[in-house]
């Protein structure tokens, strides 16, 4: 596994007048991302503003902390494409002038490119792109439409190696690319070894402390594939092994999951727990955590369950194998196979096993996957562009 080392940014007493955009303020992991790059960059002295595409959402920007003069910006799109509100964010970057501009994925780069080029605004634009599949014929075309501006953008940053190969593949790439970890903060998710804490909170949710407890954190939807789960869960207690799941999110699928738990007589089985503000007490009340995902770049969940301390077992997509050392710190398995999964399962269920594994995990992410890490390179990365193009600035007038 080569893995980029921790980095330490030199540039700690320049200051940055960074704008991010994303497309909404909804749950996802590219929201989460681009708020906790502008808090730490806000916290380290940077001057930030956030602007939304469209609204709605669980009204994520009020986790924002954005020091003076940093700005929270809706556009209140609800459209695919909105030529209006291409010219109010143009007129908004020319009221800021940044330094430099983010845009998390291709949606919200389209309405950055266009925006900057409106307010003949030389700024560079950076990407970060948060995923590695695009499913439908829809999605496909979309893809085609993105790409010029992927190509004429300063930076695309890819969040592991697997999904920069994968653009690659693609003709996806933009003037400089790079690979920066997903990081997490690793005093919020820190091992809590509170036993009485975690078997309260396993008894309201009527699991026992015999039973073996599989947790997965991910929003109820098709790409998730929590039915895999329910698959194994009848595997694994036909093997004698006290399973059960718990399932952290909503989303479209949750009546489908209910009626198959139903269908394999698993009801009994299978937690719903709900979208939850704090995953971190329900994580603690797992035993192993589980992405049975079809799709994935570099799962912000999985990270923070090892940061928790739990194994993770996660289907070998995306950058799964860049995180997780089979037999180490938990176990890959390819995607869609249900007996591989529960073979990998019903070794997590020996908890002294699990235990070490966990340890593990948690030593990984101190390593390699801090939220620190990432903030020192993305830190460096946006120093460095914005002095390439003063450079080219210098050069232009010289």
């Amino acid at each position: 596994m080569r893995l980029t080392p921790r980095f330490t940014s030199p540039f700690s007493s320049t200051t940055l007048r960074a704008m991010f955009v994303t497309g909404s303020m909804e749950s996802g992991g590219a929201e989460h991302h681009a708020i906790a790059l502008m808090n730490g960059l806000s916290e380290s002295g940077h001057e930030c503003h956030a602007v939304y595409v469209k609204g709605g959402g669980l009204k994520l920007d009020e986790r924002l902390r954005l020091s003076p003069p940093g700005t929270v910006h809706c556009l209140g799109v609800e459209r695919y494409f909105d030529g209006r509100a291409i010219a109010a964010l143009s007129e908004h970057m020319a009221a800021i002038e940044p330094g430099v501009v983010v845009a998390a994925n291709p949606y919200a780069l389209m309405y950055s490119w266009l925006a900057l080029r409106m307010a003949r605004i030389g700024a560079p634009l950076v990407v970060t792109c948060h995923s590695t599949r695009f499913l439908g014929a829809k999605e496909q075309l979309q893809m085609a439409a993105y790409r010029p501006f992927l190509w004429t953008s300063a930076c695309s940053v890819f969040v592991c190696a697997a999904q920069k190969r994968h653009w690659a593949r693609r003709g996806a790439l933009s003037r400089r690319n790079e690979v920066i970890y997903n990081g997490v903060d690793t005093d919020h998710f820190a091992v809590v070894e509170d036993a009485a804490e975690r078997e309260a909170l396993r008894r309201s949710l009527g699991l026992d402390g015999t039973d073996y407890v599989i947790g997965m954190a991910a929003m109820l939807r098709p790409e998730k594939n929590h039915l895999q789960l329910l698959d194994a869960l009848v595997g694994l207690r036909a093997r004698g092994i006290p399973a059960k799941a718990l399932l952290i999110g909503e989303g479209e699928m949750r009546p489908v999951i209910e009626a198959r738990a139903a269908a394999l007589g698993m009801r009994d089985h299978v937690v719903m727990a709900g979208l939850q503000k704090d995953v971190r007490p329900f994580i603690h009340a797992c035993d192993v955590k589980l992405l049975c995902s079809v799709s994935e770049a570099f799962s912000m969940a999985a990270i923070e369950a090892m940061a928790l301390g739990r194994p993770v077992v996660h289907s070998n997509v995306g950058g799964a194998a860049e995180m997780i050392a089979p037999g180490e710190n938990g176990y890959l398995f390819p995607a869609g196979n249900t007996g591989e999964l529960v073979e990998r399962l019903a070794a997590l269920s020996n908890a002294p096993l699990a235990a070490r594994m966990g340890r593990k995990a948690r030593r990984m992410v101190e390593a390699y996957f801090s939220e620190k890490a990432m903030l020192d390179r993305y830190e460096a990365l946006l120093h460095e562009l914005c002095v390439d193009r003063s450079a080219r600035q210098r050069a232009a007038y010289s």
